[in-house]
Parts: structure tokens; C-alpha cells; sequence
């Protein structure tokens, strides 16, 4: 059994005429210590797979499970962290991480919670930012101050919800650098969920397609298979990144794009990003 596991899992919102089945039939398998990209287009039903692994919503069918237990809930094993930073505002970065950590290690003492939340926030080069709120923080920051916050609560899984699709391409490609040197130093199973395929071969070790909603189901696992570090200047030339890059776009394009005929069909939304931006 892997150590993260979804099987035949269906998740629908609305009921009779209204009821909308947003993903069915999901299966996926994630190993221990595996970064696993699902890439799908805006709408798709990312989000919602994201949040059954992490137990904040429940599947109508199938099972989700970690560890070999069912999962029934959010938990510290599962951390999340969201597009939109979801800090809170009248805490400082230091307090925001600290919530957490005192809910989780309430048996450690205070000291060594503190030495604890100022370690991670060393981690994402946010010390001399520690007493700031978030106001006061340009978005890169406040996603630091989220990665961190998660970190902190030594989850055995790390959900990333599109954690960069709303910031500057050069922010973006700091905070992708540095997610995957944490990822390296830490080998935590990683699952990140985003409509960029670049970002998805740069950062993964296997990138799973979802195809076009509603009723979305997952294509066949792609391994990206490029060594360790990536340089992102470097892989953008790499034949390896081009094929792979071309199966996902592929895939996407054809048979993720084709819609179940039983459902009405719509506008299609617009293709997923691929552009890979160049850093500084």
C-alpha cells in the first residue's frame, strides 16, 4: 500500500438538479518522501482534490487514506499551504507561525517552541521580518511566512495549493528555488496541486494530469526523471524537460481537454500555463 492513497474517490456539491460532481473516480497513489505535481486547467477540480487529502472535506465515494489509516479530518500529519497565505492579520510573522506550533507541541516548553518557530522562520529568510503583520509584507513574504507556518508543524505531508500562481514571475521563481532545497534537506511527501507545467517538471518527481472538469478523473502519471538539483536556466534547454513538458501539454490539450458526453459542454477555459520564467 503507498503511503498516501486515494481510491475510486468521486466529490460532488449541490443536490437533486444542482448537484455538480466536480471529480470522479480518482485514483492516486503518492510514496513516502514523493513530490508528486497534479496539473490540470483553472476550475478543474484541484483545489477539492487538495482539500480531501487534507481532510477538510470528505469524498461522497472511495477512500482517502495515509499511513495505512483512513483519513477522517484535518491534522498536524497534513500541512497546507494555500494560494491566498490565509495568515492572520493581527498577528506578527512570529505569532502566525507560533499558533500553530503551540496547538501541536503543547507538551514541549515555551523555550523550545520559540527556538522552534525561530528556526523555520530562519528557513524562509524571514528573521529580520520576524515582528511584522502581514500588512506590512510584500505577497512574496506572506507566502514565506505560510510555508513556514506549515513546516513548523513537522507535517509527514505537505499539500501546496497554486502557493505561487499569485505572485511576480521573479518572486515565483525565488520561492520555487528555495521550496526545493527545503524539499531536498527534509524529503517530506509533497503534493502540489497548479496549472503551470513548467513549474510542475521543474519541482516533481512524477507529474499526474487532471483532466477538464466537471466529472474530472486523473490521467496517466508522467515521472519527469531529471537530476537533482534542477537549475532552472539549465533544465529550460534540457531535450528531457522538453519531452516531458510536451506529453503533460499533450495530454492536457487532448484527451484532459475532451469532456464526459454526458455533461453539457461550455466555454473551454483557457490553456495551462507553460511559460517558464527566467530568474534574476
Amino acid at each position: 500500500m503507498a503511503f498516501l492513497e486515494l481510491r475510486g474517490v468521486t466529490k460532488a456539491f449541490g443536490a437533486g438538479r444542482n448537484r455538480l460532481e466536480v471529480l470522479s473516480g480518482i485514483d492516486l497513489c503518492v510514496e513516502r518522501g514523493e513530490f508528486v505535481a497534479v496539473v490540470g486547467y483553472s476550475g478543474s477540480g484541484k483545489t477539492t482534490l487538495l482539500s480531501l487529502i487534507a481532510g477538510l472535506a470528505r469524498p461522497d465515494a472511495g477512500t482517502v487514506s495515509l499511513d495505512g489509516g483512513p483519513v477522517a479530518g484535518p491534522g498536524p500529519d497534513r500541512g497546507v499551504v494555500f494560494q491566498s497565505y490565509s495568515l492572520l492579520p493581527w498577528l506578527t510573522v512570529f505569532e502566525n507561525v507560533k499558533l500553530g506550533v503551540d496547538q501541536v507541541f503543547a507538551h514541549w516548553s515555551e523555550t523550545e517552541r520559540r527556538a522552534h518557530v525561530e528556526r523555520h522562520i530562519a528557513l524562509v529568510n524571514l528573521t529580520a521580518a520576524r515582528d511584522k503583520r502581514p500588512a506590512e509584507l510584500s505577497g512574496g513574504m506572506r507566502q514565506r511566512v505560510a510555508v513556514a507556518r506549515a513546516l513548523a508543524l513537522d507535517p509527514e505531508v505537505l499539500l501546496l495549493d497554486e502557493p505561487f500562481g499569485a505572485l511576480d514571475a521573479l518572486t515565483r521563481a525565488t520561492l520555487q528555488d528555495e521550496l526545493e532545497a527545503l524539499w531536498e534537506r527534509d524529503q517530506k511527501t509533497v503534493v502540489l496541486v497548479t496549472n503551470d507545467v513548467d513549474e510542475a517538471v521543474l519541482l516533481a518527481d512524477r507529474i499526474v494530469p487532471l483532466t477538464i472538469g466537471p466529472r474530472a478523473t486523473l490521467g496517466p502519471a508522467i515521472e519527469v526523471g531529471l537530476p537533482r538539483p534542477r537549475d532552472r536556466k539549465a533544465v529550460n534547454h534540457d531535450a528531457r524537460f522538453k519531452a516531458v513538458r510536451g506529453r503533460v501539454i499533450d495530454y492536457l490539450l487532448g484527451p484532459g481537454r475532451r469532456r464526459p458526453s454526458a455533461v453539457a459542454t461550455g466555454p473551454l477555459p483557457a490553456a495551462a500555463a507553460v511559460a517558464l520564467e527566467a530568474s534574476a
